[in-house]
């Protein structure tokens, strides 16, 4: 019988205590509110201002699609690289056969196009062509997006073979 009486009596003290704590965070203004009054309470996520109820208010009519979409590329910072890309996509038709059977790009950063050639001799020729190409994908374009043109030339030949590597000249020490 005397357990009975202490558990009563600590549950009892813990209630109070309790009491005592909810009483305090409701006078300091910090006190948890029921769950239901906080949702119904709480706004709405991803609205920043009300919405006309009249359905055929001014603001409510419809948009088209692509105005949305190209508002959407350029809050992301898109519509530049997107610009590029179609052009990347047309390449032959912008700059002619010649030029791009003898380069590819490679890529698109910060205005800088980066090519690359087959062969040294076209890569000097396609450094002299810069400026000229740069003038034609940015017309194609419509709006200066092409800053400037760097040619890369063909990656040498490598000696290396296999997974392990001699240092110093290699192969080439016996070419005279």
């Amino acid at each position: 019988m005397a357990t009975d009486d202490k558990s009563t009596d600590a549950a009892a003290q813990a209630k109070a205590a309790m009491d005592r704590a909810k009483a305090g965070a409701r006078v300091r203004g910090v006190a948890k509110k029921p769950a239901g009054v906080a949702a119904r309470e709480r706004q709405p996520r991803g609205t920043s201002a009300p919405v006309d109820p009249n359905p055929y208010g001014k603001g409510r009519e419809p948009r088209p699609v692509g105005g949305e979409i190209a508002s959407v590329f350029d809050h992301l910072g898109w519509t530049e690289r997107i610009e590029v890309a179609s052009v990347a996509a047309r390449w032959r038709e912008v700059v002619g056969d010649e030029i791009a059977d003898h380069c590819e790009i490679v890529s698109f950063d910060d205005g800088v196009l980066v090519l690359q050639a087959t062969t040294t001799a076209w890569a000097d020729q396609l450094a002299i062509l810069a400026g000229q190409i740069a003038q034609r994908l940015n017309e194609n374009v419509g709006r200066v997006v092409v800053t400037s043109v760097r040619v890369d030339k063909p990656i040498g030949r490598s000696w290396v073979k296999g997974q392990r590597t001699v240092k110093g000249r290699g192969p080439r020490d016996t070419y005279g």
